[in-house]
């Protein structure tokens, strides 16, 4: 749905969005009806696969163990994040696979989001949004913010939620991130401050924006003033699980349990073999939703 044909939205129609057409909206419905802010990360890696799956030709692996976690964490998740690397590497027959996943889990309830990292400006931007749903349903796709306004809103007004690299988990990032500019302010700070004016205009009914913030969960003090720069960004937070971060450290980004996603990847995809491989990954999904039930307040 486009939003505006300009980057001027027109406040009359964001005022009339409804629930069903509105990115933050819907992905906090999905959260309440899981009872939990869980995102499980699609990041397939054949050796890290189910044995009988590596043996099958890879494009065949991927489809079965992808659809195997998404029957799991249907009904235990609000949404699964499908990293597009994984399948753009195995070229067209990977990314048509990626859309026939999405369709999958769009179909039992779960929300998508294709985690691709875009970055350009202008006509490529564009080209690049309306691509994120050529394939199969996108509700949010993450987006490199560094080209700055114009790199973020041809995805948000083609309907899209964003989210927006501003303070990552991986420890290199500190080297850019935490640089401290001439007012004081780190480089994440000034990309929080950014997104807090942009995505104002984006506010859906249910207080939040369609223009959310990756904020890793490795960094929770900074995690707090983020917060507080960014009253209505919905934080997505990887780090939880095989990156060492817990649930106490991403409790304080939460509003009434909406206003973050935990996303957890390894952990949940490759859980420690104890019965039958899908029973592992749902069990583990499980149990990191009990946990964040109780966080999430």
């Amino acid at each position: 749905m486009q939003w505006g044909g300009s980057h001027i939205v027109d406040s009359t129609m964001m005022c009339t969005m409804t629930s069903a057409n509105h990115p933050a909206d819907r992905l906090c419905e999905s959260v309440d009806q899981v009872g939990a802010p869980l995102c499980v990360g699609l990041d397939p890696v054949l050796e890290k696969m189910p044995a009988d799956l590596q043996r099958l030709p890879e494009v065949e692996s991927f489809q079965v163990f992808c659809d195997g976690v998404i029957e799991a964490v249907a009904g235990i998740a609000a949404c699964v994040k499908f990293q597009s690397a994984c399948f753009e590497r195995l070229g067209s027959n990977g990314i048509a696979l990626l859309g026939k996943l999405r369709q999958n889990a769009s179909s039992k309830g779960l929300q998508v989001i294709l985690d691709a990292k875009r970055g350009d400006i202008g006509i490529s931007a564009e080209h690049y949004a309306a691509s994120a749903t050529v394939e199969g349903p996108c509700d949010w796709i993450t987006v490199n913010p560094y080209l700055g306004i114009d790199g973020i809103e041809p995805f948000l007004d083609a309907g899209l939620g964003v989210f927006c690299l501003a303070r990552t988990s991986n420890p290199s990032g500190d080297a850019i991130q935490k640089q401290q500019l001439n007012d004081g302010r780190t480089v994440a700070e000034s990309i929080a401050d950014l997104l807090a004016v942009c995505g104002d205009a984006y506010t859906g009914s249910s207080g939040w924006s369609s223009l959310g913030a990756v904020v890793g969960a490795t960094k929770p003090t900074e995690a707090i003033e983020l917060r507080s720069r960014m009253p209505k960004q919905i934080f997505l937070m990887p780090g939880i699980g095989a990156q060492g971060a817990s649930v106490e450290d991403v409790s304080a980004c939460f509003s009434q349990g909406h206003g973050a996603l935990v996303t957890a990847s390894r952990s949940v995809i490759y859980p420690t073999p104890k019965t039958d491989w899908q029973s592992d990954v749902a069990n583990a999904a499980r149990t990191l939703s009990a946990a964040l039930q109780v966080g999430a307040v």
